[in-house]
C-alpha cells in the first residue's frame, strides 16, 4: 500500500512498523523443559512490551514500537506449539539430546557443552543445538570414542 493513503508520516515510518518474521527453523523443534520455559517467558515479555506500546497515544509511535514484540510474539507462539518436550537423557552414558558432554581437542583443549534445542543453544554458556555439527558428529557415542570433526580427532571424556 502507498504511503499516501497511511497516517504515518513518511515511508521510513511505515517501513518501521512491518517487519519480516522471525526465520523458523525446518527442524523438529525438540526442547528440554528450561527451554520450553525459556520460550513461554519470552512470549510472556514480548506480549508484555506490546501491551506497553499499545498504550501509547502516538500512533506512530506506537506502531513502531510494537512492531519488534509482534513479530517475536508470532515467533513464540509457534515455536510453543511445535515444541516436542524431550525426556532427559538416559543414564546409560550414551551421547543424547539433553546430555552434557566433556571432550577433549586434538590442541589440548577440554570442552563441556549441553545439547539442547535451538531456541536454547548458546555455546559461549555451555550449550549448543542438537542440530549444530558436532552435536551431530558426538550423537549415539559414548566415553572413550574418537571422532573426527572438522579435520581433527575429539576424544569424548565424559557424558552425564
Amino acid at each position: 500500500m502507498s504511503v499516501a493513503f497511511t497516517k504515518e508520516d513518511s515511508a521510513e515510518t511505515a517501513a518501521e512498523t512491518i517487519l519480516p518474521d522471525r526465520v523458523v527453523s525446518p527442524h523438529p523443534n525438540l526442547v528440554t523443559e528450561a527451554g520450553l520455559k525459556a520460550l513461554e517467558m519470552q512470549l510472556q515479555l514480548a506480549r508484555e512490551a506490546c501491551a506497553v506500546a499499545n498504550a501509547l497515544e502516538d500512533v506512530n509511535e506506537r506502531r513502531r514500537l510494537s512492531a519488534g514484540p509482534l513479530r517475536d510474539i508470532r515467533y513464540f507462539v509457534e515455536r510453543i506449539r511445535t515444541a516436542q518436550l524431550m525426556p532427559h537423557p538416559p543414564a546409560n552414558g550414551i551421547v543424547a539430546f539433553g546430555s552434557l558432554v566433556t571432550f577433549s581437542r586434538e590442541d589440548g583443549r577440554t570442552q563441556r557443552f549441553r545439547i539442547v534445542g535451538e531456541d536454547e543453544a548458546d555455546p559461549a554458556r555451555g550449550s549448543m543445538s542438537y542440530v549444530s555439527p558436532i552435536a551431530r558428529v558426538l550423537m549415539g557415542k559414548v566415553a572413550g570414542d574418537l571422532v573426527s570433526f572438522g579435520g581433527q580427532e575429539i576424544e569424548i571424556i565424559d557424558v552425564a
